[in-house]
């Protein structure tokens, strides 16, 4: 059994192409020192403000600060924060295929943060029009040659409608394709190479369950019966668990302070993509996603983990 990866892998020569729901993070930090004579809220005065690539962009985000040629497929708004979410991948090295959709807003989520603690999260959406969507599996297909893993990240936004042609597309032109998986039917990602359910999306698929060995059962019908090459169960502090053909390998959570649980999920997939693209076994992959995980949790917002972090010198 593989214990650690002790060399960087090329992740520099792996090209990694994320498509799914595509959102900008804003994040509105300020001063609270008292509360509104309006109404019993707190008032929180605006000190600084950032903007972050969220959602799909985040996990090519992640894939890009590790060092991998990350290209995104999309849709925004023809708007100004569709305009933001276009610079922020150019600044992150990220190749932009984002189609602009003149009838939508772009996805935004803004969180209000006084004194390191969220206030309030309003979210803005709308889900893209079915010619930008028709647009979008075209362009998908044609870019399949250009690179090696696949990351379909869906957040049920709408982006991701004709997930079930890119995961049959993908997989004939033999490509890794991992799928980070919503809602309440899996069946649409039947063939794909592997999927990345948390505990509460693996919970309403399957339903709950009383044992791990109950657990087991539940996980490899389910990869057996979806196609699957592998199932990877993100377990929150119980660390993650691969479940592939015949076994499992569970790696307990990383024991360090967590800050920020918010786009762990990004940084999972997109490490493990990044790792299986440069040649990594399973239990590679799984085993630095995990440290990426452990790494990025203690990161304010949507983070990213870099590869000296992974592999100090």
């Amino acid at each position: 059994m593989t214990t650690s990866v002790t060399v960087a892998p090329a992740l520099d020569q792996v090209r990694v192409l994320v498509v799914g729901d595509v959102m900008l993070d804003r994040y509105w930090f300020g001063d609270v020192s008292r509360i509104s004579p309006e109404a019993p809220v707190p008032i929180v005065r605006i000190e600084k403000r950032e903007a972050r690539l969220g959602g799909a962009a985040n996990v090519a985000r992640n894939a890009a600060a590790l060092g991998a040629h990350a290209g995104l497929l999309g849709v925004v708004g023809d708007d100004e924060a569709g305009d933001e979410v276009a610079q922020l991948l150019e600044s992150g090295g990220i190749h932009s295929y984002l189609k602009r959709d003149a009838a939508i807003s772009t996805i935004i989520k803004l969180r209000v943060i006084g004194r390191q603690q969220q206030m309030v999260r309003i979210d803005f959406e709308e889900a893209p029009t079915d010619t930008v969507l028709r647009d979008k599996l075209v362009q998908f297909k044609a870019l399949l040659n250009d690179y090696d893993v696949i990351v379909l990240s869906d957040y049920a936004k709408g982006s991701l409608v004709n997930v079930a042609d890119m995961v049959t597309s993908a997989r004939a032109a033999g490509k890794v394709v991992m799928v980070d998986p919503k809602g309440d039917d899996f069946t649409r990602y039947t063939g794909a190479t592997v999927l990345t359910p948390n505990k509460a999306e693996m919970r309403r698929i399957v339903g709950d369950w009383r044992s791990e060995e109950e657990l087991t059962a539940k996980a490899q019908k389910m990869r057996s019966d979806l196609k699957l090459d592998a199932l990877l169960l993100t377990r929150s502090e119980e660390g993650m668990t691969l479940y592939t053909e015949g076994e499992q390998f569970h790696m307990p959570a990383q024991a360090r302070e967590v800050f920020d649980v918010s786009g762990a999920g990004d940084t999972v997939i997109a490490t493990m993509a990044a790792m299986l693209g440069a040649g990594a076994s399973w239990q590679e992959a799984v085993q630095t996603a995990n440290r990426a995980g452990g790494i990025v949790v203690g990161k304010l917002g949507t983070a990213t983990v870099t590869r000296e972090e992974l592999f100090p010198a």
